[in-house]
């Protein structure tokens, strides 16, 4: 179907969604041989780590920074439980979702719900502040007193947005359920995850003391966390990204022009389970990790859309305010430009 235009139109975004609905079907075999080869390896590093503590804590260190990939690629299998997307059957894969969690730290039914509002709005400036980067237009940015832009200039700074944000994130906003404190669902779902977590932690300690807690749990963790806020940040944060509002927002054209290809050498894309595929994922959530590549494939048209290799992915960092004007995310030295 590479006749189908891709342009950022709703009716070009609708038809590229009904195309790829037929990927939508998770094989089973498929997803556990997928599990398998996640935790397995996962577990296995955990406990060479382990063992290694009474050999060098410098080689149990880089083990565990090692072990943060498979750790990463739990967290995109927790992703696609939530989506509807590892099993057909829906209650398999929100326990195994929420088993998952205790790992990633992540409270599953809280992480679900906001992660759902993200996919139902992304792109759409009437409705930001839950499952996303905070962004700022141009104007809003401007009308803001000195002090509040200076905590949005430092919010959006690299060294917190990727060095203190995802320790923040993972190991202290998440154990509550922020954004969803009115329900109990969500509360049960915090807790039941930081009750997990506790009782890991304490078999650990029980059986080995405080080091394997120091140099494997949070290395592990931290570098994880790291790696999947930056990537989330970069599917979304890129110059030609889509920003609409009002009647001008659509989902598919959203969720088409909105997020990028982040197109990663094979083993970084094994590792995070090429969510780097992150328009069509957008475009279908329910299409199982293993299968986008599938997707682009068939569909050479879309692997050419919204492409950013690495290097061009770390220029994304500096990018800061959506301009309505131009439809461009521009940096602070830009929009005071523009002004001027």
């Amino acid at each position: 179907m590479s006749d189908i235009p891709i342009e950022s139109e709703g009716r070009a975004a609708k038809d590229w969604a009904r195309i790829i609905a037929s990927y939508r079907e998770p094989d089973a075999a498929r997803s556990l041989f997928e599990l398998a080869v996640t935790v397995g390896p996962f577990v296995a590093l955990w406990a060479l780590a382990w063992w290694s503590l009474s050999i060098s804590y410098w080689l149990t260190l880089g083990i565990a920074l090692c072990n943060a990939g498979f750790l990463l690629r739990l967290f995109t299998i927790q992703h696609d439980c939530g989506h509807g997307a590892f099993f057909k059957n829906r209650t398999a894969s929100d326990w195994l979702g929420r088993v998952i969690g205790v790992l990633t730290l992540t409270p599953y039914d809280v992480w679900r719900r906001s992660h759902s509002i993200h996919h139902g709005s992304a792109g759409d400036l009437s409705h930001r502040g839950i499952g996303d980067v905070m962004t700022l237009t141009v104007d809003e940015y401007y009308q803001r007193t000195p002090f509040n832009r200076f905590v949005y200039r430092l919010y959006r700074h690299p060294i917190v947005l990727f060095g203190l944000g995802p320790g923040y994130l993972f190991f202290l906003q998440n154990r509550l359920p922020i954004g969803f404190m009115a329900s109990a669902r969500y509360w049960l779902s915090a807790m039941a995850t930081n009750a997990g977590i506790i009782a890991a932690l304490g078999i650990v300690f029980y059986f080995g003391g405080l080091m394997p807690i120091l140099l494997i749990f949070l290395p592990t963790s931290l570098l994880a966390g790291t790696a999947g806020v930056w990537l989330f940040y970069v599917q979304h944060q890129f110059e030609e990204t889509h920003w609409r509002s009002g009647e001008e927002w659509q989902l598919q054209e959203a969720a088409l022009a909105g997020s990028s290809h982040y197109v990663l050498p094979r083993p970084l894309q094994w590792l995070s389970a090429n969510i780097g595929i992150h328009h069509v994922h957008h475009l279908n959530s329910r299409i199982p990790f293993y299968r986008l590549p599938e997707v682009l494939r068939d569909h050479p048209p879309l692997s050419d859309l919204n492409r950013m290799t690495i290097r061009e992915s770390l220029a994304t960092v500096r990018l800061h305010l959506w301009d309505e004007k131009t439809r461009r995310l521009l940096s602070f030295s830009q929009a005071r430009a523009l002004r001027a």
